[in-house]
């Protein structure tokens, strides 16, 4: 079976004004539908520049990026944008939420910008908060939710349009541990139960432990894979 993702040879430079970067040197990796990966390693290695070359949010400078067998750059600009919106949820450190929106209203809006009808959206928007526990909180704004609630809506939204892939940018980086633990293990409840693919950035070893496998990368390579034995019972701060 083809694997969902597939970066070969993928080079990436950026121009600084004052030096050239080069964030991703021929970098090779694959990952499998239904995979939970965690993509690893020190500041500025070019994990987030591989997850947005990746993700189609940044075009690379050599190489290819596949996605289910279709190489991105075969896309035009609004292919790739409208695949985004029908394949792929993101999840971001800061939430990047709407402040003067309820929870139900910034879940639906991935729906309503892609013209899916205004009741329709609304009754999938909650059935993401359900599936993430906050089926209650749906009429609350953001600065009304805790942090691992700000999460929890954020991964509703990511969860929204039934993506084949969840791209996750530091997605504990903000919480508490406590909040932190819940957060990755509700990923892996949906990983698990919806056969969704994860790639999580993160520098986070506890979040890493809990995926599939961890990626490890230094100066725009991989140099490390660890596969791991994850249960597939977790709850709360199980390992």
């Amino acid at each position: 079976m083809a694997p969902i993702v597939e970066a070969r040879a993928v080079h990436k430079t950026y121009d600084t004004g004052a030096a050239q970067v080069r964030a991703l040197r021929g970098l090779d990796l694959s990952v499998e539908a239904g995979e939970m990966v965690a993509i690893m390693g020190p500041s500025g290695c070019g994990k987030t520049t591989l997850l947005n070359c990746l993700s189609g949010l940044d075009a690379v400078d050599a190489g290819e990026v596949l996605i289910d067998g279709t190489e991105l750059s075969q896309l035009s600009d609004r292919e790739r944008t409208d695949y985004r919106a029908r394949r792929m949820g993101f999840v971001f450190q800061f939430y990047n939420l709407l402040p003067v929106l309820s929870a139900v209203e910034n879940v639906e809006l991935p729906l309503l910008v892609s013209r899916v009808r205004g009741s329709d959206a609304r009754q999938r928007a909650l059935a993401a908060l359900d599936r993430v526990g906050l089926a209650g909180r749906a009429d609350h704004v953001p600065d009304e939710l805790s942090g691992g609630e700000r999460q929890r809506v954020t991964i509703a939204r990511s969860l929204v349009n039934d993506p084949a892939i969840v791209w996750a940018d530091e997605p504990t980086g903000d919480l508490d541990s406590e909040n932190a633990a819940e957060i990755v293990a509700l990923m892996r409840t949906l990983n698990l139960d919806r056969a969704l693919t994860f790639l999580i950035v993160t520098h986070d070893i506890a979040v890493g432990r809990r995926t599939d496998r961890i990626v490890r990368m230094l100066d725009g390579e991989v140099v490390e894979e660890q596969r791991l034995e994850v249960p597939h019972v977790l709850a709360g701060h199980a390992a």
